[in-house]
C-alpha cells in the first residue's frame, strides 16, 4: 500500500490567516505527515500538528481536500488529506527543532514546494465564510 498522509490548515477566527511550519526544503508548509498504522487519518492529522506546533486543535469533521502527489521527486506519489482547524490567534507554538511555525496572512504569498497550497486554502477559507456566514 502506498503511503497515507495527513495536514491541517490551521485559520484564525477572522480565517484570514493560516499556520504554517517550514520545512527544510519544501518551505512553508501546513503541519502534517505520514499517517501511522491503526490511525484513522484524522487522528494523523491531529498527532502531527500538536508534534510539530504544540497546538492541539479540534478538527472540522469532514476533510478540507484531498491531493495526490509526491512529497519528493524521487518518492512515489501518496494520498494526502486536509483537514481543517479554527483556533484564536493568540494560541502559543512549540515547534520541533529547526522547523519554525507562523501564522501566514491568506491575502499575502509564501514560498512552498506545492505553489498550488494557497490557493485551495484560501477556496476553503472562503467556503467556510460562507458557510457560517461571515462573508
Amino acid at each position: 500500500m502506498e503511503p497515507l498522509a495527513a495536514e491541517v490548515w490551521v485559520f484564525d477566527k477572522d480565517l484570514a490567516r493560516v499556520v504554517l511550519v517550514k520545512h527544510r526544503w519544501r518551505g512553508w508548509v501546513p503541519p502534517g505527515g505520514k499517517v501511522e498504522a491503526g490511525e484513522t487519518p484524522c487522528e494523523g492529522a491531529t498527532r502531527e500538528l500538536f508534534e510539530e506546533t504544540g497546538v492541539r486543535a479540534k478538527l472540522l469533521p469532514e476533510p478540507a481536500a484531498v491531493a495526490v502527489r509526491s512529497y519528493h521527486p524521487d518518492w512515489p506519489v501518496t494520498l494526502g488529506l486536509s483537514y481543517a482547524a479554527v483556533v484564536d490567534a493568540a494560541a502559543s507554538f512549540v515547534p520541533e527543532a529547526g522547523q519554525p511555525v507562523a501564522w501566514k496572512r491568506l491575502d499575502e504569498g509564501w514560498e512552498s514546494y506545492f505553489p498550488d497550497d494557497l490557493s485551495r486554502i484560501r477556496q476553503h477559507a472562503a467556503w467556510l465564510a460562507d458557510r457560517s456566514g461571515r462573508h
